[in-house]
């Protein structure tokens, strides 16, 4: 049987490997180190660096965000924006997200793994968003879910991720989910 607490210290020392050294440079002997573990205990767990990293990845996909619920559409972005805003600053996310991206343009299971992460966890929050507005009145029914998700995650993430610009200014958020809620009623 193996021990839980074994277990999360070197899911832990996995997210500080990746964010010091990233995907290329990380090692189970680093991983292990951190963790304070042999890499034995590791490698009981998993096979390889590329199943660690595709494990811990699609666990985030699980976990998601909660999904606001403030009344409205427009609050509910706002809200949905203040949380990713701040999750995407995170120190180890914003040095983790980058180097799996261009892991993933070099490796389809990481690509898959990465994907399926990102998607999952967005399109689960966005989703109840727009049902909660759908049944407030807010939306029309029968919306293009694909054309929506993308509306509402994309100009954060780009900011974030791709760009990687600073704490956006004051106001910025709210005047996203203003202007992404106009948009989704326009769909």
């Amino acid at each position: 049987m193996l021990r839980e607490d074994v277990t999360e210290a070197i899911r832990a020392a996995v997210f500080e490997e990746l964010a010091a050294v990233g995907y290329a440079r990380m090692s189970i002997e680093g991983i292990a180190r951190r963790a304070g573990v042999g890499k034995t205990a590791v490698y009981r767990r998993w096979r390889s660096k590329l199943h660690l990293v595709l494990d811990i990845v699609s666990a985030l996909a699980v976990q998601g965000l909660p999904a606001p619920d403030t009344g409205s559409l427009e609050g509910d972005l706002r809200l949905l924006y203040e949380v990713t805003s701040r999750a995407l600053r995170h120190p180890v996310a914003s040095q983790i997200i980058p180097d799996l991206q261009a892991e993933a343009a070099r490796n389809a299971d990481i690509a898959e793994a990465l994907q399926k992460t990102l998607r999952e966890g967005q399109d689960g929050v966005a989703s109840k968003i727009l049902a909660a507005a759908a049944e407030r009145g807010e939306l029309a029914p029968g919306l293009d879910t694909d054309l929506a998700l993308d509306l509402i995650s994309g100009p954060l993430y780009w900011r974030s991720v791709v760009v990687r610009g600073p704490k956006p200014p004051k106001g910025y958020l709210g005047s996203l989910a203003r202007a992404t809620a106009e948009g989704l009623k326009a769909l």
